[in-house]
Formats: structure tokens, C-alpha cells, sequence
């Protein structure tokens, strides 16, 4: 029987496609390195067998023990914009497109949240919400042309992450099909245990996100907004560290390096030249895009000639420096009422103002919103114009960023052009987000100085303690260097696989080789005798030996502190035994969803292994394997360190909400917990 034979004879209700342009239509996301196939023609490579489209959570399951029992791969599908490649299929595979579930089941008012399915849309989802008086407050910049199941799959953020926090932070629940093809539903408790978390971010390899109930915000009422200039990017981010570290949670704090600043003001000229020009022409002598030509032209060869010497295009930038390009550009919006917005934004400028900006008004911020998801549109002609581009976001603690932002940005340099901005900051940390051109004389030799581009950059990333991703994802692109950040992290999520994924289909290659990297590792260096304060990112890593009572004395002594209610649990508990309990009297994490109790943390799990999980503020590399220790009650392993979160005053406003936080473990969650428990913990 043939594959297609065999597909409609088990799947008889589904709709189902093997027509060429559906195969090439799905046989890639948007992984910049697919285009430049693209431009020389191969479309046809990686053209999946065939693509399905369920309607119900019962189909997907259909399709899921179908390819189990027949061994055949499967890729779930949301809207294809992903841009690590995430979906590289072969002519075995079957792609599951989720678009179909796109029900809003329910709307709950008091709590407030919603029940939605995995493939809504999220513009529209948001547009419904807002018509209701809500908002989810999660706004990626492909909102256009992304789905709720693709945020969870990938640990997205949106671009108000400074006050709604990533998507982890909004889910309440997770159905999700499963293995060989079992429903389940995940609920997330705030002291576990909770496995809600190796679900997200998991990219299709553990299950399929049919569904996801998600916590919702009133509509803000007021906006404040604000922008400044600062003499160098690095003072720039020294105050959006002191904003976050003095409770200001603004919604949108986005700093741009001195070019990326220079290029802002640029296009905004040029946006106002061609407004003026009558009939709405650009005046003689814009771009050739402002005057509507239709193909690259003569500008192409000169950004191609550019590109192929990025070192030189690079110094030249540098030698310019911050003085002539006019420093770096801080926009900050703050939601909420008027007057909180107000007073936030009022603050926040007194701490920019005091770290030597230079206020620039509204205008720039207001701007910036009103064409907040244009970046999504802006590589078409770069390729179109015989060059390549991508952008590259990882993440570190606040004392470890300038390390970071200088060693990916050398990487980086020597292979392509890059500039960079910083956003979705946090009290501990921020993402750094670097987009870079380059060109070659032909495709193979751009595709090697592309590889060589990310290569040299992850290793960076890795060397200077950040984060591989912090809201792109893994895909294949990243994959390779996984084991480096996550060490034996990658071999349990190779194990967690064998649980939720037994017969092994689920978008095999993608997040992790194909195979368990089990490469030999150096032993981790023992916990610190005492706690030791990282004051820059105010965290505190302690031993998991160190009872509560001795890390906030330590905390005392520098005017922080852990912000535990210590009438929920004695100081006399180990910082392991606290944790394995569910860190009883810890700080809400529904109230101030940007923060986090724990960045990083040591382990040795019960077969002996050690595992390391780097302190970071948010990754997207994977699930967050801290879920197998809070509240499991010491199963997996005992904590050996952890890098806590310490805590200042004027603490943030918070985020009322009246969803649940701590429901009742069911039995079937159970059964669940205890395969994975068993899974983890052999890991050697």
C-alpha cells in the first residue's frame, strides 16, 4: 500500500494534501539560510510526503498513534514563522498544520483568562481579546504571522515583555497530545510540581500544544512614553539595569546601539522626506525602495561589494564612534492607569536623566510603536539583492553583558556586518539582539560565511556565560551547541523524549542532535562555602547545603533581601530541602510576572550526574529542567547551588490576578510526573 493509500485509509476525515505546492509550501520556516537556496532556485528540497490538517484535539491524536505505529516523522506546524529551522521535513514526513484549531473555548472575566487552541492567529486573537476589554500582553514581532501553539513550542517573548513577562509567565494550563497519541492536560502550579514547563519550549519534540489557557490583563488605559539619548550604549543599558532594580517594570525598554540609532533616525528622515513630496513621491534622489523600483538595481552591487568586507565596514563604524553617530537611543513605554504610568515614566527619566541622557521626547517611542512589527518585513530585499541577513538574540546577567555584547559582536564582525539592540530586560539581565549582513560571490560560499558567522558567534555566546537564545528557539541552527550550554541538560531532555515521545517521531532533528550528545564532561566546581552576591545582577548563589537563615543574613548585610515570608517555612531549612518542598513563602510569581525565584543552579541527580543550568534572566533553549526539583520533593536529585534572586526596595506594583496557585495534582498528572521522575533521574 502506498504512503498516501495508507494515510487516507487510517485518516479517512481529515483533510490532507500531497499536491506539489502544498509539499513546498510547507517544506520550510523562515530560517534565513532556507533563502538562500531560495534564491538560487532549489525550492523543491525537503518537500515533506504529506500535510494533514486536524480540526480537534481527538485528530490531532489520530495522526499522532498513526505515525507512531508507522514510524513516520512528524512535524507540527503553526504559521512556518519560525527562523531556526524548526521544520526541515523529508519525504517521509507528515506535517501536522494546527491553523484549524483556532477556537477561543472560553473567556473567564473574574480571573481574568482564556482557553484557546493552539492555532489561533495572534493578531487576531489579540484584536478579539481587545473588543472583550482584555489583552494578553504578548506581542512577538511576527504577531502577523505567528500562532499561540508556536509561542509555547519556541519560549517566545513579545515586545512588552518588561511588564507582562514571556510566554511561560502567561501560561496557566497546557492540552497537549502526547507519546502515541494520548491527551493531556498540564496544570501549573506555582510550588509544583509542574510539567507544564518541559512542555514549552519544547519545539515540537516532546508533543503537540493543541490548547493553552493563558492569563489575561485588563486593557491598559494610558500609555507613557518617552525616549533618550545616551553617550554610550553601555551607559544606556546601566540604566535600564537601575530602572528594573528599582521596581519600574516599563512594558517596552528598548535600547539601540549608536548605528542601529543612526539608522532609526535615517529611515525616519527619509519616511518624512517622501511624505512631503507631492502625490506621495519620494523626492528625486531617496532609495530606490522609496521610489518604487521594482528590482534591486544598481544599489544592490554596491551593498554586495560592501557586505563581502565586513571587517573593514565594522572598524570603520567603531573609529566613527558614539560622539559623531550621536550616541544611543532609549524608548520606553509604560501601560497601566494614567497617573501610575505617569509617575513610573517620571522615575525612570530621572534615572536615564542622572545616567547622562539626553531626553529626546515622545516621538520616538510613539513612532516606534506605530511600526513596532515592520523588522519582520525588512530581509526580503537584502536577499533579493544577491546578500544575506539574520538576527541573533541571547541573553546574560547583567554583569556578564558587556563580556557578551563584545564577544558576539567580534565574532560576529569578522564574517558579517552587525549592529545590535538590547531588550526584554529584567532585574537580573537582558537579552542582546544582533542583526548582521554579509554577502558572496556565489550561494555555497554564502552559506559557508553564514555557518561560519553562527559558529563563531554561539561559541562567543557560550565563552562570555550567556544564553544560546533567549526567545528564538533552538530549531536545527542551534542545535549543535546545545550540549556546550546545557551539558548533561541535553542528555534529560533526550530522556524526557523517551517518555512523551516513545516511538520517537516527533520532529526528530530539531532542539537536539538526533542522538544523545553524552560527551565527556569536566566535573563541576564545588558550591560556594558561603553565599556570594552578584551585586550588578543581584543574585546570590549559595550552596544547596546553606540553610535560608544564613543566605538572607548575608543578603541583610548589603540591604537586600530574599523576600520570603518566613511564616510559610522555617530559616532552618537547606536551600535543597526548601526547594524539593516548593519554596514555600517565596515571592508571587503571578504578581510580577518579569522576575524569577531562581536563575541557575547545579544538581546531582540520583544516578550521581551532575547537571548545570548557567544563570541567565530568560532562555529559550529547550524546556526549563529547574521544574523536575521545585516541589518534587527531592526525586530527581538534591540542588547543590543555585543562583537566587535578591530583592531591593521599592519593590514592583503588582499584577493582580485571582487564578489558581496551586491546584490539585490529578491522577493522571501524577502517573505522568512519575514516568519522567523515573526517566531523569537515571541519567547518567
Amino acid at each position: 500500500m502506498s504512503f498516501e493509500a495508507a494515510i487516507a485509509r487510517a485518516l479517512p476525515g481529515i483533510p490532507r494534501s500531497t499536491s506539489p505546492v502544498d509539499q513546498i509550501a510547507y517544506a520550510r520556516d523562515l530560517w534565513p539560510r532556507h533563502h538562500l537556496a531560495v534564491t538560487e532556485g532549489r525550492i523543491a528540497e525537503h518537500r515533506p510526503g504529506m500535510i494533514v490538517w486536524p480540526s480537534s484535539a481527538e485528530e490531532v491524536a489520530q495522526v499522532v498513534r498513526f505515525c507512531a505505529d508507522e514510524g513516520l516523522p512528524l512535524v507540527p506546524f503553526g504559521a512556518g514563522s519560525g527562523v531556526c529551522g524548526g521544520v526541515l521535513p523529508d519525504e517521509r514526513t507528515v506535517v501536522l498544520d494546527l491553523k484549524r484549531l483556532s477556537r477561543r473555548r472560553s473567556l473567564d472575566r473574574q480571573a481574568p483568562s482564556v482557553e484557546v487552541e493552539a492555532g489561533a492567529l495572534g493578531i487576531r486573537f489579540e484584536e478579539e481579546l481587545n473588543a472583550e476589554g482584555f489583552t494578553l500582553g504578548h506581542f512577538p514581532s511576527s504577531i502577523l504571522c505567528s500562532t499561540v501553539g508556536g509561542w509555547v513550542a519556541a519560549r517566545s517573548a513579545g515586545q512588552c515583555s518588561g511588564l507582562y513577562g514571556k510566554i511561560e509567565d502567561m501560561v496557566a494550563s497546557l492540552e497537549c497530545v502526547v507519546g502515541r497519541g494520548e491527551i493531556v492536560r498540564f496544570d501549573r502550579r506555582a510550588h509544583g510540581p509542574d510539567l507544564t514547563p518541559l512542555l514549552i519550549g519544547s519545539e515540537g519534540v516532546l508533543g503537540v500544544v493543541t490548547a493553552a489557557t493563558l492569563r489575561l490583563h485588563p486593557a491598559p488605559p494610558a500609555r507613557a512614553f518617552a525616549a533618550f539619548s545616551f553617550p554610550s550604549v553601555e551607559a544606556g543599558w546601566d540604566a535600564m539595569r537601575s530602572m528594573f532594580q528599582a521596581g519600574l517594570r516599563p512594558a517596552v525598554s528598548r535600547l539601540y546601539d549608536p548605528f542601529d540609532s543612526f539608522m532609526a533616525r535615517l529611515g525616519a528622515v527619509r519616511r518624512q522626506r517622501a511624505h512631503a513630496a507631492a502625490g506621495g513621491e519620494p523626492p528625486e534622489g531617496a532609495p530606490a525602495r522609496e521610489r518604487g523600483a521594482r528590482g534591486p538595481g544598481a544599489g544592490a552591487a554596491v551593498l554586495r561589494g560592501l557586505l563581502r568586507a565586513p571587517g573593514l565596514l565594522n572598524q570603520i563604524v567603531d573609529g566613527v564612534g558614539s560622539r559623531v553617530l550621536r550616541g544611543a537611543t532609549l524608548i520606553l513605554i509604560f501601560e497601566g492607569t494614567a497617573r501610575a504610568s505617569a509617575d513610573d515614566l517620571a522615575r525612570a527619566a530621572a534615572i536615564a536623566e542622572r545616567g547622562g541622557a539626553r531626553p529626546l521626547g515622545e516621538e520616538p517611542a510613539r513612532h516606534w510603536l506605530a511600526h513596532r512589527y515592520s523588522v519582520s518585513y525588512r530581509q526580503a530585499p537584502v536577499f533579493m539583492a544577491g546578500a544575506f541577513s539574520d538576527t541573533m538574540e541571547v541573553a546574560a546577567p547583567w554583569s556578564r553583558l558587556d563580556a557578551l555584547y563584545r564577544a558576539v559582536r567580534a565574532a560576529l564582525g569578522r564574517h558579517v556586518f552587525v549592529m545590535a539592540h538590547l531588550s526584554h530586560a529584567y532585574p537580573d539581565g537582558c537579552s542582546i539582539y544582533f542583526t548582521f549582513a554579509g554577502s558572496a560571490p556565489t550561494v555555497a560560499a554564502a552559506e559557508a560565511k553564514y555557518d561560519a558567522a553562527w559558529r563563531a558567534a554561539l561559541d562567543a555566546a557560550i565563552d562570555a556565560g550567556g544564553t544560546l537564545s533567549h526567545h528564538h528557539g533552538v530549531g536545527r541552527s542551534k542545535a549543535p551547541r546545545l550540549g556546550a550550554e546545557l551539558g548533561l541538560g541535553a542528555d534529560v531532555v533526550h530522556a524526557l523524549r523517551g517518555v512523551f515521545d516513545p516511538a520517537g517521531v516527533m520532529n526528530p532533528g530539531n532542539l537536539l542532535p538526533r542522538e544523545a550528545p553524552s560527551a565527556a564532561r569536566r566535573p563541576l566546581p564545588p558550591p560556594p562555602a558561603a553565599p556570594v552576591l552578584d551585586g550588578d545582577s543581584m543574585l546570590v548563589h549559595a550552596s544547596g547545603a546553606a540553610r535560608l537563615g544564613e543566605i538572607e543574613r548575608a543578603l541583610e548585610q548589603r540591604g537586600l533581601t530574599l523576600a520570603i515570608d518566613f511564616a510559610a517555612t522555617s530559616r532552618e531549612l537547606t536551600l535543597d530541602a526548601w526547594i524539593a518542598a516548593g519554596a514555600p513563602g517565596a515571592p508571587d510569581a503571578w504578581s510580577d510576572p518579569v522576575d524569577h525565584l531562581v536563575a541557575g543552579f547545579t544538581a546531582r541527580l540520583a544516578s550521581g550526574a551532575e547537571l548545570a543550568v548557567r544563570p541567565a534572566p530568560r532562555r529559550a533553549v529547550g524546556p526549563d529542567l529547574f521544574a523536575l526539583f521545585l516541589g518534587v520533593g527531592g526525586r530527581v536529585g538534591a540542588i547543590t547551588s543555585a543562583h537566587l534572586r535578591a530583592h531591593g526596595a521599592p519593590r514592583p506594583r503588582a499584577l493582580p490576578t485571582s487564578l489558581p496557585r496551586q491546584p490539585s495534582l490529578r491522577a493522571d498528572e501524577a502517573a505522568w510526573l512519575d514516568a519522567v521522575v523515573s526517566a531523569a533521574r537515571g541519567v547518567r
